[in-house]
């Protein structure tokens, strides 16, 4: 019994030493940074399926306004086969149908670059947050190092370590 108290009682006093007080406060920073970093990622990483996701919805829409458009031009070519007094204002139905499917296609395509745009655009701002989110742990893996070792090069890595990692993460917010 007295062994254990002996032991409890130099562990308290090695944590009461200035050395590991800094390296354990740097270690609180790291992992509350490593903490904001992760979510971010996740979200961003979200964010890049979702966008991609609206993407594949318009480009199925894409393909039915396509398919419409190419049912009204078939309708178009089987009435002029026809070739009756009624087929004139059918004629002119189905080819304003195949414009009017013909400008909505644009759109859409256009609005499904833009969903695609958006998911490569997340997808790099995930990408570096990961970047950041590695280093910012072996940030922590130092700094634990460090107060085992209590060698001060091992804090410094930690702090120049998790510095790279919060710098890469925070260039996430550069990319548009």
């Amino acid at each position: 019994m007295a062994s254990v108290n002996e032991e409890l009682s130099e562990h308290a006093h090695h944590a009461q030493e200035p050395f590991d007080k800094r390296v354990a406060v740097t270690m609180a920073i790291i992992a509350a940074l490593l903490a904001i970093v992760s979510v971010a990622a996740h979200i961003d990483t979200t964010e890049e399926l979702l966008a991609q996701q609206k993407a594949s919805d318009q480009w199925a829409y894409y393909q039915a306004k396509d398919i419409r458009r190419y049912d009204s031009e078939i309708a178009q070519d089987f009435l002029k086969a026809l070739k009756s007094d009624s087929t004139e204002e059918r004629l002119k139905h189905y080819g304003d149908n195949a414009a009017k499917y013909d400008r909505d296609r644009a759109e859409i395509q256009n609005t499904a670059r833009e969903f695609e745009a958006e998911r490569d655009v997340k997808g790099r701002q995930a990408l570096r947050l990961e970047a950041g989110e590695v280093f910012l742990e072996i940030g922590i893996v130092f700094a634990s190092l460090a107060i085992l070792t209590k060698r001060a090069l091992g804090w410094y890595g930690s702090i120049l370590t998790a510095g790279a990692g919060a710098v890469i993460a925070l260039t996430a917010l550069a990319l548009h």
